[in-house]
């Protein structure tokens, strides 16, 4: 595989550990939720939090990457992810953690991932050319999807089993050698795409958060694809965000195997990748689109 750059190396390796770090959290978290509470309303709060800070933060997060060093405020968003992974491991050891302390630690978690996730998609501009964009691009998706799907969520069980903190611990070590590779990207390998309106004004932070939701608003086509996605979501958060219950309750699943499942949800998303090229050829976007949301 022909190597992107230093810059792009080190912020891909951030990128995996973000992503194994992320996935060990995906099973981890409901796994904590149900040794806390069984109540299905108090569980699926967790998802609903994990979605939240998307919808609430992403276009001020959105304004503030386009005023900041893009690299410190990587490191800075997986730096507190650090903070409070071993935070909630700490409470655990100590028996101190509650499902309430558990929701903050989601919601901030969630802005935090907001946050990472922004810095690095406006990143990608800064550190390859136009020709690298796609290349870049895949490697950073299909490594989101394998790392997370595959090796993160079915390791996260396995330690869960061994001791219910230990997964926290190995959340927030990957946060926190993320964070040192994204604050050593060199300085000398990016573009700075902000030299074109360097002399001009730069409007208020307040103004371009306002021109970010009328530019939402007046392209329609936009503006209907955010919330056909904002829906599947939803509906989808909805469905699954008591699963753990079923699972472990039901079908009298070990917690160790939890992650497992999950992989196999990954798996699904992975042929679907593969086939969704061949098919939007065959059958237009909008179809296949319309069809995988109906048979959801």
């Amino acid at each position: 595989m022909k190597s992107l750059g230093p810059a792009f190396n080190r912020m891909w390796g951030a990128s995996l550990l973000t992503n194994l770090a992320d996935g060990v959290l995906l099973a981890a978290a409901p796994l904590l939720a149900v040794s806390l509470t069984k109540n299905p309303v108090l569980i699926s709060v967790i998802s609903a939090l994990v979605m939240l800070p998307w919808l609430l933060f992403a276009i001020p997060i959105g304004a503030i990457v386009d005023r900041v060093d893009r690299r410190f405020l990587l490191a800075g968003a997986n730096a507190t992810r650090f903070v409070i992974a071993a935070l909630i491991a700490l409470a655990i050891a100590t028996q101190t953690i509650t499902i309430y302390w558990l929701f903050l630690a989601t919601f901030l978690i969630g802005i935090c991932e907001v946050t990472a996730d922004t810095t690095t998609q406006s990143l990608i501009p800064q550190i390859l050319d136009k020709s690298q964009l796609e290349k870049g691009n895949s490697r950073l998706q299909v490594s989101e999807t394998v790392v997370q799907g595959f090796i993160g969520t079915p390791l996260s069980g396995f330690l869960y089993a061994i001791a219910i903190y230990i997964p926290f611990i190995a959340n927030s070590l990957g946060f926190l050698v993320a964070a040192v590779l994204a604050a050593s990207i060199p300085a000398k390998f990016l573009q700075d795409i902000r030299n074109e309106v360097s002399e001009k004004v730069k409007p208020d932070f307040l103004a371009e958060m306002k021109f970010g939701i009328g530019y939402l608003y007046n392209e329609k086509a936009l503006l209907r694809l955010v919330l056909t996605t904002a829906s599947i979501g939803l509906c989808y958060s909805m469905s699954t965000s008591t699963i753990v219950l079923f699972i472990l309750q039901e079908l009298k699943l070990t917690p160790s195997l939890f992650g497992l499942v999950l992989a196999i949800q990954s798996s699904g998303a992975i042929l679907g990748a593969l086939a969704a090229p061949r098919l939007s050829s065959a059958f237009g976007l909008s179809r296949v689109m319309a069809i995988c949301i109906f048979s959801a």
